[in-house]
Formats: structure tokens, sequence, C-alpha cells
């Protein structure tokens, strides 16, 4: 399978970060990440075989964000999705997980339109560097915005951005034949830093096979690969120069169907509901 690499540079990207995209892996802060397993051993999993998700491993994020501030209402955002923790929104089926994005009709307790679900780990699976697979198949149409993502478990460096922001794979339901992995950070304001890939012309797209997303994350160095193949150059503490390099806490993971929002935009009424990303495994690696 071929792939072509495209880097998306937003303009709150650093400047040192333009210029590293020029360099080789090995040349740019020290980094010496491999896909190789070797020396890896497996910390936390979960392979979605049985027939309940396994609340040993998973929590959920609810509602819109307004119960939690008023600025965080649509989580920030404008996404327009109420996050449940109802089976009709996520469940296992056939040894996957599935989070379903449902157009509720009539709306959902009489005032959302859409329902989704936000699972994650948060002090059930939280971890400082190693190595992240998800294999997943993604929804597709105006509007979606699935996300694998990570989180600091203690925001030891402030309120977000400052403790940082990890995204594994974003995509626009629109595109789906590319995916993107990016950092936010910022002691001072929001900066980020995304680089896309995207498939060839002719092949599968995401919403029609199973990928595999990950992370590469050590002490110096955060590498986002698809399918084995480097999306983009790495990310290292010279990435975000001058300000504070947060990503050496724990994080934990993230996995959702956003709907609407600021990156996608609305969903139209050529958008097909509902709409699924299956992930066959999650599985985490540490260092031995």
């Amino acid at each position: 399978m071929k792939f072509k690499t495209k880097y998306i540079l937003f303009p709150l990207v650093m400047s040192v970060g333009i210029l590293l995209s020029c360099q080789k892996v090995k040349e740019v802060g020290g980094c010496q990440l491999s896909s190789s397993l070797d020396g890896y051993e497996l910390v936390w999993n979960d392979e979605f075989d049985g027939t309940e998700i396994d609340a040993s491993k998973w929590s959920y994020d609810l509602e819109d964000g307004c119960q939690i501030s008023e600025n965080l209402c649509g989580w920030g955002n404008n996404e327009l999705e109420y996050y449940t923790d109802r089976p009709e929104n996520s469940y296992l089926e056939n040894g996957n997980l599935v989070i379903k994005a449902i157009k509720e009709i009539p709306f959902y307790l009489g005032q959302h339109q859409y329902t989704s679900a936000r699972m994650v780990t948060k002090n059930k699976g939280d971890w400082k560097y190693g190595r992240v697979d998800v294999r997943a198949k993604l929804p597709k149409g105006q509007g979606l915005w699935p996300a694998i993502w990570m989180l600091p478990t203690e925001n030891v460096y402030g309120g977000w951005p400052k403790s940082g922001e990890i995204d594994i794979m974003e995509n626009i339901g629109s595109e789906p034949n590319r995916v993107f992995g990016t950092i936010h950070y910022g002691h001072d304001f929001w900066r980020f830093n995304s680089q896309g890939i995207e498939l060839e012309e002719g092949e599968s797209n995401f919403a029609e096979d199973f990928h595999v997303f990950t992370l590469l994350w050590d002490e110096n160095c955060i590498q986002f690969q698809m399918d084995g193949q480097d999306i983009g150059e790495p990310n290292t503490r010279s990435t975000v120069l001058p300000t504070t390099y947060p990503f050496d806490q724990e994080f934990h993971l993230l996995l959702n169907v956003a709907v609407g929002g600021n990156l996608p935009g609305n969903p139209t009424g050529a958008t097909s509901f509902p709409q699924t990303m299956e992930v066959d495994y999650v599985r985490v690696y540490q260092e031995k």
C-alpha cells in the first residue's frame, strides 16, 4: 500500500517546526524511535472480545461539556453531539468496540439532535512514554470527527493547553482518505503542530478498511504512524520551543466520534446516520 505524506502547517505552528520537517528522523532532537516491538512489553490492552465493555478499563465523558463550564459547551469546539454511556452509542460486536453517532428523531432528552460516546481510560490506564497501537475503521461523511487521542491525567503544567494534548489520529469525515496526528501545547497561548498522511488514489479509504494508528513516545520525541508509515517528522523538545515541553507526564487515552464542530463543520442533509468507529484493539507497550 502506498501513502503520500503531507505536512499541514497551521498559522500557530512554530517556525522551528517548519524547519524540522526537512530533516531526517535520526537527525532531529536525538530521536531514535524504533518501529520494532523488540525491547517492548505489553502493559495494557483491550481486544474487545467479550460481550460487554470492560468497566475496569473504560469510563465515559458524558453530556456536552456545558455541565463543566459555559466555556466548554460543545466541548470547547462547537460540537453538536451529546455523549452518553448508553449501549446504543457504545457496545461490543464481532470482536470490535463500536462507537456509534446517532441522529436522534425525536431529539434525545428533547433537545439533543445527535448522540455519541467518548470513552476514556483516565485512572484506569495512564502511561508515561511507550508505544500505543489502535486498530480502527472510521466513519465517513460531512460533519463526522473521529479521534484517538490522549490527555494528561494530572494538569501538572496548568490547564489546557499548558499540560499538552496528543492526538494520535483525527479525521475529517468528508475526507475519508486522510488522517493526521497533532500535538497541542503552549505555556503562554495555544500552539499546535499537525501533520497528515493520505492514501493514494484507488486505495481503500479509512472508512472501508481497518488501519493501525500508532504513537511512539519517549522523553524527547513523539512520532505518529499509520500502518507503520511515519506521519511526518517527529515532534521534539525543540519543536515546542520556546514553550514548555509538557509531554513528560502520564497521559490517558480517549476514543470518540464527535459530530460537527470547528474542525469538520456541521453535517448536511447528505450526511448519512448512524455512523460508527469500530476499534479492533488497543495495545499499550513500554520498554522492558
